[in-house]
């Protein structure tokens, strides 16, 4: 996956248009289910608890299909994009101390992870404005490629391919 540019105003426009989104239709659908529900099954007697417990749970079901299936559109590009970065990081991250072991004893594959594991660290915090780890991440950034310069090696984000991770 590569790093792309995204526009921060746009991304976190569309981030909160699609969590209010998300809630509004989880909450109404969730209340649909449920009423209709409870008008076919119920006898008027009792609780109804199991009704509007299946109501929230087919609501759930209903949003994360129409979320789903909305992922491909336009308007969800950034959200998307980074919804898999972190994904990804999450992945790199439950092996990066392998990685960093590697990458000590100059492994080109290790570098090369590091080097996309720091800059779409460095991308993401800025999006979510997590300034609290930014410094550290910029520093660790600054660190490996100093490492990799100093090794005369020509690396970039652009080299990292999800298939490097199988090694580790």
């Amino acid at each position: 996956m590569k790093l792309i540019e995204i526009n921060k105003a746009r991304y976190r426009k569309h981030l909160n248009i699609i969590i209010v989104g998300f809630i509004l239709g989880f909450t109404l659908l969730s209340l649909i289910y449920g009423q209709v529900l409870i008008a076919l099954f119920s006898d008027g007697e009792g609780s109804n608890f199991r009704y509007n417990l299946t109501g929230v749970i087919l609501g759930l079901f209903t949003s994360a299909i129409v979320l789903s299936k909305l992922r491909e559109h336009d308007f969800f590009k950034e959200v998307y994009y980074v919804w898999q970065l972190k994904q990804l990081m999450n992945l790199i991250y439950r092996k990066l101390k392998k990685i960093k072991a590697r990458a000590d004893e100059n492994d080109v594959n290790a570098l090369i992870i590091l080097l996309y594991y720091y800059q779409a660290s460095q991308q993401v915090y800025l999006l979510d404005d997590n300034t609290l780890t930014l410094s550290t991440t910029t520093k660790a950034l600054a660190d490996i490629q100093e490492k990799i310069s100093s090794l005369n090696l020509t690396l970039s984000s652009d080299d990292f391919n999800k298939s490097m991770l199988d090694s580790f």
